[in-house]
């Protein structure tokens, strides 16, 4: 889901990457959202650049005088490109690429939105956009990783992918540096993405306990709330990693593995040093984990340390697993239901609808776009996500094909009306209620054939977005039927979609264009298929139906 809908939303102007906790795979309670911009018109260079395009505004990444792990982007002036001047600052006779500046520019083109670090993050803080320059080639202060690593992990082929894709430059600086203004942050997201793919079971969840054991208990410390990241139990975890052979990372090794990164954890706390994986002349704990500060946090650290793997057990989140440790038995189901709920509260089916914010030519391109890139697809299961994402596609696109034409032309009016149909009836795939309930028109009759039909689908074993499991829903999910489906399958079987209305919709009834109403708006189908049926026989005339 993660791959087709950044493949989707990739376009000349940038690439886009899912990051943080969602883009690894791990759908953590809490976690914020990650969506990082990779431009495609701004690119850097570390040494000698051989060939320069004539739509790429270029910079040299100069590191001599920087932290380990940063570096400052000078404009190369030989492709001088004058959109990107006004976000340059002059030193010693140069011109350097100001972070800061450019943060500011990407927020005053967003609605409300704040700076937090290198991201931009919306009002509520649960999505963080970063904005970010893309190096093609390793750089030089990595490139003892590719000596150092010469153990079982992660393999060459691995290594080589890495290398290759280059790495990344974030908007944020060395807090309290004389030129915090005018310094990145070379990022290897991407890399650490590659890395994580390769985690055999045992390394992801020794990761996400770690994780889990941070937000829910060391987090809620006093004196500990802002003292570690994820990002440090992240390096944590890829430094055992390599260190230990592959064949430790086994399920009946869960517990050892996860000691001895928990165990590193504390070491590195007691000793104030957390080398960074790539760049190990940067120490991510320096002038952080002094103090006060570290002592407490010390003493916390002990005292989970004293309770072993049971330490797991003060987050509320691992009381589901309880039952196991006395031997009472789970039913079978039990997970894969567990699974359906965290989906049906997840961030994947919000982020299906992002092209509500789009355009009409945008999505245009977008449908395109999909159908090209669901052709290229050589596993059926990209091809069914490629196809539901479409047909989510149209929900919206059927909506911005204006069906009231300003020219006397009979003619053109009816290609849009079979345009708009022909992307309504598109949109039945991915959920047949709303679907149906989408092409009913002012033909009050007709409709209320489809709204009938669309209420046969809504029956009470089918689930809707944001809802609690029910006992119904459990029984369902025990046949083994379902079991065996892929997850595009029961999106399309099991759940009834919402009706979503993007701004001034042509397909909005006249009833609910109240007050000049110009927002997007949500209704759920069960409820607005009573709507339009009340609605269909008012317009008839048949007040008792009504």
């Amino acid at each position: 889901m993660n791959a087709v809908r950044d493949n989707i939303l990739s376009n000349e102007e940038h690439t886009t990457i899912t990051g943080g906790s969602f883009g690894e795979g791990l759908n953590m309670r809490g976690s914020d959202f990650d969506i990082m911009y990779v431009s495609s018109t701004l690119e850097v260079y570390e040494d000698v650049k051989l060939k320069f395009y004539q739509n790429i505004t270029y910079f040299s990444m100069e590191s001599d005088d920087v932290k380990p792990g940063y570096a400052q982007l000078k404009q190369d002036y030989s492709k001088f490109r004058g959109r990107v001047v006004k976000h340059c600052e002059e030193q010693r006779g140069k011109h350097y690429f100001s972070s800061t500046l450019y943060k500011q520019r990407v927020t005053n083109k967003r609605v409300p939105s704040t700076i937090h670090g290198p991201c931009i993050s919306n009002p509520t803080g649960h999505l963080d956009l970063a904005f970010s320059l893309h190096c093609k080639t390793w750089v030089y202060p990595a490139i003892q990783w590719i000596k150092r690593s010469n153990n079982s992990w992660p393999k060459h082929n691995v290594k080589q992918a890495i290398i290759k894709h280059g790495v990344l430059f974030v908007p944020i600086g060395v807090k309290g540096s004389p030129n915090e203004d005018l310094e990145w942050r070379i990022s290897f997201s991407v890399g650490e993405k590659f890395l994580i793919n390769t985690f055999t079971h045992t390394q992801l969840l020794c990761y996400a306990l770690l994780k889990i054991i941070l937000k829910d208990v060391i987090a809620t410390f006093s004196g500990c709330e802002d003292l570690l990241f994820s990002y440090f139990l992240k390096t944590i975890v890829f430094w055992v990693s390599e260190e230990l052979p592959q064949s430790v990372w086994e399920a009946e090794y869960i517990i050892p593995c996860f000691m001895r990164c928990f165990s590193r954890l504390i070491y590195c706390v007691e000793h104030s040093v957390c080398l960074h994986y790539f760049i190990p002349e940067n120490n991510m704990f320096e002038n952080k984990i002094v103090g006060r500060a570290r002592e407490v946090l010390l003493e916390k650290l002990y005292m989970l340390n004293s309770y072993n793997w049971r330490c797991i057990l003060f987050s509320d989140q691992m009381s589901n697993f309880n039952l196991s440790i006395w031997n009472i038995p789970i039913e079978p189901h039990a997970p894969y239901s567990k699974e359906i709920q965290i989906i049906l509260l997840s961030y994947l089916w919000y982020l299906a609808n992002i092209s509500l914010g789009f355009k009409t030519p945008s999505i245009v391109s977008i449908r395109i776009k999909q159908m090209y890139l669901c052709q290229q697809s050589s596993k059926s299961s990209l091809k069914d996500a490629y196809i539901f994402c479409m047909s989510k596609y149209c929900h919206v696109y059927a909506q911005r094909v204006q069906l009231i034409s300003t020219l006397s032309n009979n003619k053109y009016q009816y290609k849009q009306y079979k345009s708009c149909l022909s992307a309504v009836i598109d949109n039945i795939y991915h959920d047949v209620a709303s679907g149906w309930l989408m092409v009913a028109s002012k033909q009050y009759s007709k409709a209320l054939n489809i709204v009938s039909y669309s209420l046969s689908k809504c029956t009470p074993e089918k689930l809707c977005y944001m809802m609690t499991l029910s006992d119904i829903h459990c029984q369902l999910l025990k046949l083994q039927a379902f079991q065996k489906k892929s997850i595009m399958y029961l999106l399309k079987t099991l759940i009834v979609d919402d009706i979503l209305f993007c701004e001034n919709s042509t397909l909005l009834p006249d009833e609910l264009r109240l007050n000049q109403w110009d927002k997007d708006r949500t209704y759920q189908s069960t409820a607005y298929a009573y709507f339009l049926n009340c609605l269909c026989y008012f317009h008839l005339n048949d007040v008792r139906q009504c």
